[in-house]
């Protein structure tokens, strides 16, 4: 009995080892978020498809309104020059609304020191 309990007593510590564990590869879980990723992508574009697909209908159907905008808009860009040059808009109590320039507009010609006489000798004031 003293024999069998000493023995008991010698292998507890071995009972009361765990086996080791392996520590997982780190592949493991980059390719599980890989894939979480990808699901989710999928989810995202399967949803968002419907979407697109009427949002490329309507620009097709705006295409020729747009391209008749195309010279007007880059009238309005050359105009304006740098949107940096001008404050934020302000609306006026009878619903104008005014868009003051910071910068001063550098005049494009310089005016003539003289008038200068016409074919016939005629002077325009």
């Amino acid at each position: 009995m003293r024999l069998l309990l000493a023995l008991c007593l010698v292998s507890a510590p071995a009972f009361a080892e765990d086996a080791p564990t392996v520590p997982p590869a780190e592949d493991e879980g980059f390719s599980l978020m890989e894939e979480g990723m990808k699901l989710v992508m999928r989810g995202m574009m399967s949803e968002m498809q419907p979407a697109l697909d009427e949002m490329g209908k309507a620009l097709d159907e705006m295409e020729p309104h747009l391209k008749e905008l195309g010279p007007k808009l880059q009238q309005l860009i050359a105009l304006i020059d740098d949107i940096q040059n001008y404050d934020a808009p302000v609306m006026l109590p009878n619903g104008d609304i005014l868009i003051r320039r910071t910068a001063p507009l550098v005049p494009k010609m310089t005016p003539q020191s003289e008038p200068q006489p016409g074919p016939n000798g005629e002077i325009e004031l």
